[in-house]
Parts: C-alpha cells; structure tokens; sequence
C-alpha cells in the first residue's frame, strides 16, 4: 500500500510538468503587455520597459520558463506582478473559501443524489424512476452559470430571501450567503451521483444474496443499506472522488457569479490581467489537490471493499 501511494506520488511530477508548460506559453502567448497592465495604458515607454526588466519579461520564454521551474523546485511559486505579493500567500489565504464552497456543494450532491438513486434502483421503470432521470438529465445539461443567475434573480431579486454575492461575515451571514453558490455548485454533480447510484444499485439488486438476505427474515430497510449500497459503494465513490475534484475546480465560474472571494475567481482575475506567476500558481495547486483527492479515493476503496485491501496484501507478498 505504502509504494502504491509512493507511486502515485511521483506520478504527480511529470503531470504538474506538463502543466505548468502548457499553461506558462498559453500565458506569455496571449496578446498583451503585463507591464502595460499593471502600470495602465497612460504609463510612459519608459517606465514600462524597466518594469519589463524588472519583471524578467525580456527574456526568451524557454528562459523564462526555466526560471520559473527552478524556483518551483525551491517551493517558491513567485511574485505577483500586479500587488508584488507572495502567490503562494495568496492562494493559501483564499484556498479554504474554495474548500468550504466545494464540501457544501458535494453536501448538496450527496444530500440529493443517493436517495434519489437509491429510490429510482427501487422502482425501476415506474414513474419516479422516469422523472429522477429527466431530472438528472436536466441537470448534467444544465450550465451552473446560468443557473446560479436563475437563483439570484427567483430568491435575491425576486423574493429578497437571500444574498446575491459576496461571503457573509458571522455564522448566519455566511450560511445565507453559501446557499446558492452550493446549490448552483451542487446540482450538477447531484445528476451525476444520482445517475451512477442507480446503476451500482441495480447490478447489486439482481444478485443472489439480495434475494438470500431476503428470504432470512432480513428487513428491507436492512437489506437496501447494508447489502445493497454498501455493495454498491465502490463505483459511487470513484464519482463523488472525481465530481469533489471538479467542484474545486468548477467552482470558478459559481465563484464569479456570486462574487465568492475563492481561488476560482482569484484565478479569473489574473487572467484578466495577464498576472502569471498567479495563474500558474493556483493551476499547479489546483492540480496537486485534485491528485491528493483521487489518491484518497483510492486509498479509501480498501477500507469500503476489504477485495481491494486483500489485492494489496498479495502484492506486498509477492
């Protein structure tokens, strides 16, 4: 176990390469000056071609680029052109708004999308099982922003009952105001969850022990959680793994309609301004947490499945 995670681990070098080179070059290719940016379309030439060199911006981007790396290594993801602030100071300072808005939205997806997968296994075919996949359809299809624009205008604009933007101080503040950047950020995923419960479900319910469980006295209650779902888990958890992972990454868009000071929007900003010390930096750590969560995902399917924690142990053996 320890070298698969070991493994997994070194794995995470050559993707965060490929990352941060595909994403340096988009960078420095995209049209416009950072030094005009910064000190604005009145600034002098003068005064922009020292900020350039100050910046390092006259160098070739394979240079650059080299740079830029060597001092990854060192664990220094640079300074901001735009504020001469640490990135990594920044990132770790709105990261955890990020964290809180994506656990609340895979609260939402969870709180939905089981036991509507779970209900629909169970009735298959019948009209609840029809509507929870029109539904689940919808809400793959449907785009979060413009969504999370349709809740603003029904609960903020329309019937005031909620805040439209911002992060509310204090905890009732707060609560309000994650109500709808959850929602929008958590409907998606719900459809997805929803889809693949039913499906672990209904390879589970055609098994014979379903029907043995059954037949020893076994209430259903009992039979549809601990022999069906918990049977089911595997496949269910590789999907709330992967939509958590998207969440944080999704959440940039919900975090720029709602006016949410997290890293999706932080990002948004950067890009704006051509700022790239800070796009780099909050896509490299975006990339490392997206890997830690599917390593857990992993990790955790030997704890629910004790088949995955006895393919381990043999491996150790042999």
């Amino acid at each position: 176990m320890h070298k698969y995670i070991f493994k997994r681990i070194l794995l995470l070098v050559p993707v965060l390469i490929g990352v941060t080179f595909l994403v340096f070059f988009i960078m420095a290719l995209r049209p416009g000056d950072p030094a005009v940016m910064i000190l604005g379309e009145g600034a002098t030439d003068e005064s922009v071609a020292m900020l350039r060199e100050e910046l390092g911006l006259n160098d070739t981007l394979l240079v650059r680029y080299g740079h830029y790396m060597m001092n990854l290594a060192k664990g220094d993801m640079g300074t901001s052109y735009k504020n001469q602030l640490d990135v990594m100071d920044q990132i770790l300072v709105r990261f955890p708004n990020t964290v809180l808005l994506a656990v609340t939205g895979m609260f939402v997806a969870l709180l939905i999308g089981i036991p509507v997968g779970i209900i629909s296994a169970k009735k298959q075919y019948t009209f609840i099982d029809n509507f929870s996949m029109v539904f689940a359809l919808i809400g793959v299809s449907m785009p979060n922003f413009w969504f999370g624009l349709v809740v603003v205008m029904i609960f903020s604009l329309q019937l005031g009952l909620l805040p439209s933007s911002g992060m509310g101080e204090g905890f009732v503040n707060l609560a309000k105001s994650l109500v709808l950047p959850a929602l929008t950020l958590g409907t998606g995923s719900a459809a997805t969850v929803t889809r693949m419960t039913r499906s672990s479900m209904l390879e589970v319910i055609r098994q014979d022990y379903i029907g043995t469980a059954r037949a020893k006295g076994i209430s259903e209650n009992q039979v549809t959680h601990r022999h069906m779902f918990k049977n089911a888990l595997i496949p269910i958890i590789t999907v709330v793994g992967l939509q958590f992972g998207y969440l944080l990454g999704g959440a940039v868009l919900t975090e720029t309609v709602f006016s949410w000071p997290g890293l999706g929007r932080f990002m948004v900003d950067a890009i704006k301004t051509k700022d790239t010390p800070i796009v780099l930096g909050s896509v490299i750590f975006m990339s490392v947490v997206f890997s830690m969560v599917n390593l857990m995902v992993d990790i955790l399917y030997a704890y629910v499945d004790p088949r995955v924690k006895s393919q381990y142990k043999t491996n150790k053996v042999v």
